[in-house]
């Protein structure tokens, strides 16, 4: 199992658009803090980074690999190794690709001018996002033996909870206006790891403005140590999820 981790990890860091996606999140988070004058300016961009950039190439780049693979796959089938170990090989693989990736292009830059709360955080969030992506890209890529709907499932699975989930929200929010719905909105937030992943940061950055109405209910709610363990938690279970489901149906799949 290690050495197929190894294999994919090795592979994967070789890969000319792992190699340009570190390159562009080096440039942007360089510039960021290089062209404002305070550091939390640099932090609000990089958190529009990584609430959208990091999901769509992560989610894009393993469900691609994973088609890509499909012969790779048949041949680790054919040797005597548990179905199980291969999928989680592969998941590990692709997942600290991706966070290697997000580290060395924006980890980095973070630690060195940002060294505190907000700047551990926002490398810690980023490191969930790229791997709850990964997660739900491999569920893509199980759903359909086709290429192209494999993709297309990815990219509405992206646009779905970075564009279409807040409006959906605000549109319940003013249909049910007249009632009590706060706190039920507390619950709605937890089905979209974006959502969760902003209102992290933003806690520790206190821009209540930028974290949309959801995001405001919920540091009224969670204004404490508690919302961020809750949302944490939330964020974990958006990975174990996702890869779960797909590994039950790798294991049934005839391939």
């Amino acid at each position: 199992m290690n050495r197929i981790i190894k294999i994919i990890f090795l592979d994967i860091l070789k890969n000319k658009i792992v190699l340009g996606y570190t390159l562009i999140l080096a440039l942007l988070s360089w510039s960021s803090f290089g062209l404002e004058d305070n550091s939390a300016k640099g932090l609000l961009t990089i958190l529009n980074v990584i609430l959208f950039t990091v999901p769509l190439v992560s989610i894009l780049f393993a469900t691609i690999y994973l088609y890509n693979s499909s012969e790779f796959i048949e041949l680790l089938l054919s040797q005597p190794v548990k179905r199980r170990k291969i999928w989680l090989s592969l998941f590990l693989g692709l997942s600290l690709s991706m966070v290697a990736a997000f580290f060395i292009g924006a980890g980095i830059p973070l630690l060195i001018n940002a060294p505190d709360s907000v700047g551990i955080m926002m490398i810690v969030v980023g490191c969930l996002i790229s791997v709850i992506f990964v997660a739900l890209a491999f569920l893509s890529s199980i759903l359909t033996r086709d290429k192209a709907k494999g993709i297309g499932i990815a990219i509405m699975t992206w646009l779905y909870f970075a564009l279409l989930f807040d409006g959906l929200v605000l549109f319940l929010l003013f249909q049910l206006s007249d009632y009590p719905i706060e706190k039920a909105m507390v619950a709605v937030t937890a089905f979209s790891p974006i959502d969760l992943a902003r209102i992290q940061i933003l806690l520790q950055l206190d821009v209540s403005a930028m974290m949309g109405y959801t995001g405001a209910i919920f540091k009224d709610f969670f204004g404490t140590a508690m919302g961020l363990t809750v949302s944490f938690v939330l964020l974990c279970l958006w990975v174990i999820f996702p890869f779960y489901i797909s590994l039950k149906k790798f294991k049934n799949k005839d391939l």
